[in-house]
């Protein structure tokens, strides 16, 4: 009997964001940090967090902010060259670059579209 690999990878690490070209530190809580702070967009890589083994690598546009049971903030994204949408949680207490806080307050005010014209449509995973 073989024992199952381990789904998620905790992968926290400095990047520079494609949308607005910051340098993004990696996250200094327990949340490891997969979107840019300042403009809150990210790239689609994962299929599970921290894998980085999505062949899309597309753009992940917020298209809005939900909050879940614990009472945090859920950015949602869409993913703009396979329209497939994510969710990542909002990192507002971090001490090096915390998430700015007047984008999610901007995104949760707005309703999160149901389908973006034009783009393909998000494949039901079995």
């Amino acid at each position: 009997m073989t024992l199952p690999t381990k789904r998620f990878r905790k992968l926290n690490e400095d990047f520079t964001c494609e949308h607005c070209g910051r340098e993004v530190p990696a996250a200094s809580g327990g949340t490891p940090r997969n979107h840019c702070p300042f403009c809150l967009w990210c790239k689609h890589v994962d299929v599970n967090p921290g894998d980085r083994a999505n062949p899309c690598k597309g753009s992940l546009r917020p298209i809005g902010v939900v909050s879940d049971a614990r009472k945090t903030y859920v950015i949602m994204h869409e993913c703009q060259r396979c329209g497939e949408r994510t969710r990542a949680r909002a990192i507002l207490d971090d001490d090096v670059a915390a998430d700015d806080i007047d984008l999610i307050r901007e995104l949760s005010a707005k309703p999160i579209e149901n389908e973006r014209a034009g783009a393909p449509k998000k494949k039901k995973r079995r």
